[in-house]
């Protein structure tokens, strides 16, 4: 009898022009050191793979997000940066997309901006609880705001997040909430994360 292959989590990271780098870059480089399949997806209207990110460091694409709009995957991840969440908050695409993937219930991983920015103007996530960059918290109502580093809202599977400094956390645990915790501490250990970040602590089981 053949030992059944493990289908590993498959993720979307959507880019836009503008998109923070360090968001970006932390988020898929963690999930590739979990061995998941990440497609990093552009969504500008002109089809560009590689972006300007928000601080100006080209970021380059694996495809457009149009090429992969009826795939399913099992999180989809929206960097932030201002300029970068406007563009989500404007593209049909973009907001389709993130629907339709909640819809499914799969994972919606959202940091910095995009939560204010992207979710509440597209009315997106209304009854979420959810965090952002401090600096956008007075645009998410009062009563969906966690003023924490990372929020998980596990009744409607919506992970987010406050900015690039916290961008390892927002990532371990995209990795927690498609796998497990071991496999988030497996991930961290060797990065030398912040001892109070605590993924060497695992719950007991």
């Amino acid at each position: 009898m053949h030992e059944q292959t493990k289908v590993l989590p498959r993720v979307a990271v959507c880019l836009a022009p503008g998109s923070e780098e360090m968001e970006a870059i932390n988020t898929i480089a963690i999930l590739k050191r979990a061995g998941f399949e990440v497609v990093v997806a552009s969504s500008a209207e002109d089809g560009a793979l590689i972006l300007d990110g928000s601080r100006g460091i080209k970021l380059v694409a694996d495809t457009s997000l149009i090429a992969i709009a009826d795939e399913q995957f099992d999180c989809v991840v929206l960097p932030g940066g201002l300029q970068g969440a406007e563009h989500f908050r404007d593209s049909p695409l973009v907001v389709e997309f993130v629907k339709q993937h909640h819809y499914d219930g799969k994972l919606i991983a959202a940091i910095c901006a995009t939560p204010a920015v992207m979710f509440i103007p597209n009315e997106l996530f209304s009854q979420s609880l959810m965090t952002c960059h401090p600096a956008f918290q007075s645009q998410i109502p009062e009563k969906q705001l966690r003023v924490k580093r990372v929020v998980y809202d596990k009744n409607h599977r919506l992970l987010t997040s406050q900015g690039p400094g916290t961008a390892q956390e927002f990532a371990l645990e995209i990795v927690t909430q498609l796998e497990n915790k071991a496999k988030a501490a497996e991930v961290a250990d060797p990065m030398v994360v912040w001892p109070n970040m605590h993924y060497d602590v695992l719950p007991r089981t």
